[in-house]
């Protein structure tokens, strides 16, 4: 197994999906082949955008891809993804971050394995990038934030540094990381109400949901999550709300939702809040997912918010 850098453009002919699969030609079979349990790192290159390193993920295995001859897939874990808390710039204090792209004079290469969508990339450099984009100490971020007392309590103590590796894989981690993200994409507003509320200490008062649980294969990238209010997040878990196949207009499951709680949970249009970046939007089979699943199914009894 090897670690490895997989190049990523929205605007290429491959059709990617980052947290799903990724689409190559057959040059890098052999190359993608030796990765295939191990975790990748993926790239933006320059001409497609400013991101530079902006994700994690695992490849679980190879398949040819369906009806086009000469093509695979590298199908990602659904697990494993998780997008960086912060984008990792392609050069640090003027040099790149993997050895393979620099001149023995440590400055930038050009030319060859730089313009290779597939490359190797050693341990040490992964978990230099990774602690570059997903902080060891993203928990603690997280929770001094908004709360100077706790950040007072906090001085001084250093976090425990879990390896990279572990720190990857650890729910708890991974659940901070996908709530800053969702969070941010949608800019601190609820994305069904519309509404932006933050407490006295300026704590957002909207969370993460997963549209696809990830106990149901679903992924912690940001295309399968929403920001929801509490109450309006505990109704979309419970199928009391969805999205339609437009990808926009809120759904509400009447016979279990009353309509005086409607008019004032859901704007009057009923259509769903865009994340201000629309490469973050939902991806549709995640919503798909949502309402074949989830959304009317059975409150068994439990109590609701309203009663």
């Amino acid at each position: 197994m090897v670690k490895l850098v997989l190049l990523h453009r929205a605007d290429s002919i491959y059709e990617d999906e980052p947290d799903v699969v990724y689409d190559f030609p057959r040059q890098y079979l052999k190359s993608v082949q030796d990765g295939v349990g191990d975790w990748i790192v993926y790239y933006e290159p320059v001409k497609a955008g400013p991101r530079g390193y902006f994700a994690v993920a695992k490849i679980s295995r190879v398949i040819p891809k369906p009806g086009v001859d000469g093509r695979f897939l590298a199908v990602i874990d659904p697990g494993s993804f998780l997008p960086f808390d912060r984008e990792v710039p392609r050069l640090v204090e003027g040099r790149p971050l993997e050895s393979a792209l620099s001149k023995p004079d440590g400055s930038p290469a050009v030319g060859g394995v730089v313009q290779s969508a597939v490359r190797s990339l050693p341990d040490a450099e992964f978990a230099s990038i990774v602690n570059l984009g997903l902080p060891p100490e993203l928990e603690q971020i997280e929770a001094t934030r908004y709360d100077p007392q706790v950040a007072e309590l906090a001085e001084g103590a250093q976090p425990f540094e879990r390896p990279v590796l572990e720190r990857l894989t650890r729910r708890p981690y991974r659940d901070v990381a996908f709530r800053r993200k969702v969070r941010d994409a949608y800019g601190y507003r609820c994305a069904m109400s519309g509404l932006m509320l933050r407490n006295g200490g300026g704590r957002p008062e909207v969370q993460a949901a997963h549209i696809r649980p990830v106990e149901n294969q679903g992924s912690d990238s940001v295309r399968n999550g929403l920001a929801l209010s509490g109450t309006l997040h505990w109704m979309f878990d419970r199928g009391l709300i969805s999205v339609a196949d437009d990808c926009a207009t809120i759904l509400v499951s009447h016979n279990k939702v009353p309509k005086d709680v409607v008019g004032r949970l859901l704007p009057s249009d009923g259509r769903l809040v865009r994340p201000v970046d629309s490469r973050n939007a939902p991806h549709p089979e995640n919503l798909r997912w949502h309402r074949e699943n989830v959304f009317g199914r059975s409150l068994q009894g439990e109590a609701t918010p309203w009663a």
